[in-house]
């Protein structure tokens, strides 16, 4: 957890506009990042069938979105609550562990030592902050394991949520901590290269640095990250592929096949998501929505997951997060200077330039985005509520948006208060989602036909 740089994994590897790192799941009770994810939910009974006619004029939309969330009780419930609200208290003892591990590196004289022996082995600044960035990464990444090993694979096991066996996991897991550790070394040192060279305004240029990278993964990860963790092989010809094919048309969404993800090697969750930028642009739905999913559950996902692409999530979450990590690095700035002005001398750190000094960096940006968790989850999930009201447009498949989001009640609680959904919420929740369907529903398909116009159209 020693890894709050990678925060920006939270844009960069678990949306569904970037890659999903298999094998590790963030502390925060999340999914991935934009995109629905479901898992096939226990102990529901069967949800209200849908309407086949148009509501009748006394559809009532809280009374339809209670009985929705009635078909999810008891066991099923308090199993899904307990999950959730466990993971507020995940992200604090994750900081804690995070704040732990710098405090390791740096009393211990690590941290020092490690910058102390890459100076003794070249010369050039720039080798030596690349040489311990990489150090510090395979460090921080075994002092945290413990924690890793609780947080992604024994809890997930713990509440049915995984399908790996320890060695699958490991697999992964290392997997994506090579790639971290290709991606965020470079990035560390050229991060320690703009610190040097401006000291004072250092916090805007890494900012930039953050968008830069995330903008990179996310054009890189559809061709080059994730067919490390899972095999995309081209969707049969049939009426899904048709389906999915029909709306990305409709909506100038620039793909031309449907891809299938073997996501049950790893999880029983539901997910798709239309990733990359640009040319890698691809429309991916895994085996499991395939398996689980009816039709009209795939089309109200595959609608949703249309919309962020349409509506631009890619930019907006590139350019908002930026923001953050401006905020997150200027309180860095700050807390920095005073950490080393206090303990600098005892941690062998020489200035806010050495980057023997990186734990204590990443200590500050982990208390920064703990504290920061509200902004960042209602950032996400604004984007998510885009999004649906689109899908809900685009699929007009209002039921198939609500049962999805009932089988989300596996690992997000369903109904929780105002308050709980502002800041521990980065989708809507299942009720808000259900309310949106069932609002969409009355006011849609109760509507009349549009009026025919040809006849207008021919007296002009």
């Amino acid at each position: 957890m020693q890894r709050p740089i990678l925060w920006v994994g939270a844009a960069l590897f678990l949306s569904a506009l970037s890659l999903p790192v298999a094998g590790s799941q963030a502390a925060a009770p999340q999914a991935a990042g934009p995109g629905i994810t479901a898992t096939e939910a226990t102990d529901v009974a069967a949800p209200p069938a849908a309407e086949a006619a148009a509501p009748a004029p006394a559809f009532d939309v809280e009374l339809e979105t209670q009985r929705y969330l009635a078909t999810v009780s008891g066991e099923a419930r308090a199993k899904s609550d307990a999950y959730f609200e466990g993971g507020y208290w995940m992200l604090l003892w994750g900081t804690l562990w995070a704040l732990a591990v710098a405090w390791v590196l740096l009393r211990f004289g690590i941290s020092a030592r490690v910058r102390g022996w890459m100076e003794a082995r070249t010369k050039r600044r720039w080798l030596q902050n690349l040489g311990y960035a990489a150090v510090y990464l395979v460090l921080a990444t075994l002092l945290s394991l413990p924690w890793t090993l609780y947080e992604s694979f024994f809890r997930e096991h713990q509440y049915g949520l995984s399908n790996q066996s320890f060695g699958e996991w490991l697999r992964d897991f290392s997997i994506s901590e090579v790639v971290n550790l290709v991606l965020l070394a470079p990035a560390l040192a050229v991060l320690y290269a703009i610190i040097r060279r401006a000291q004072r305004t250092w916090w805007v240029w890494g900012a930039g640095l953050a968008v830069v990278l995330i903008a990179f993964a996310s054009f890189i990860a559809p061709v080059f990250i994730q067919p490390l963790f899972n095999s995309y092989t081209p969707l049969a010809e049939g009426p899904v592929r048709e389906q999915v094919l029909s709306m990305a048309r409709a909506n100038g969404v620039p793909a031309d096949n449907v891809y299938v993800v073997d996501a049950s090697r790893q999880t029983s969750r539901i997910s798709a998501n239309v990733s990359g930028l640009g040319s890698t642009i691809r429309i991916s739905l895994n085996d499991n929505l395939l398996n689980q999913g009816s039709p009209e559950e795939i089309k109200a996902v595959m609608g949703h997951e249309l919309g962020h692409y349409v509506l631009d999530h890619s930019l907006f979450l590139l350019m908002s997060f930026g923001l953050v990590f401006a905020a997150g690095f200027a309180f860095v700035h700050f807390g920095l200077k005073w950490l080393i002005a206090r303990h600098g001398e005892r941690w062998g750190v020489r200035g806010l330039d050495d980057i023997a000094g990186l734990p204590a960096l990443i200590a500050v940006l982990s208390v920064f985005f703990f504290l920061a968790t509200p902004v960042t989850n209602t950032i996400t999930r604004t984007a998510e509520t885009q999004a649906d009201i689109f899908g809900l447009n685009a699929a007009r498949e209002p039921d198939g948006f609500a049962t999805t989001a009932l089988k989300l009640s596996t690992y997000r609680k369903l109904n929780p208060s105002p308050l709980e959904e502002i800041i521990f919420f980065d989708h809507p929740s299942g009720a808000s989602r259900i309310r949106m369907s069932m609002r969409w529903k009355a006011e849609n398909l109760s509507a009349p036909p549009p009026a025919d116009t040809t006849a207008v159209g021919m007296a002009q």
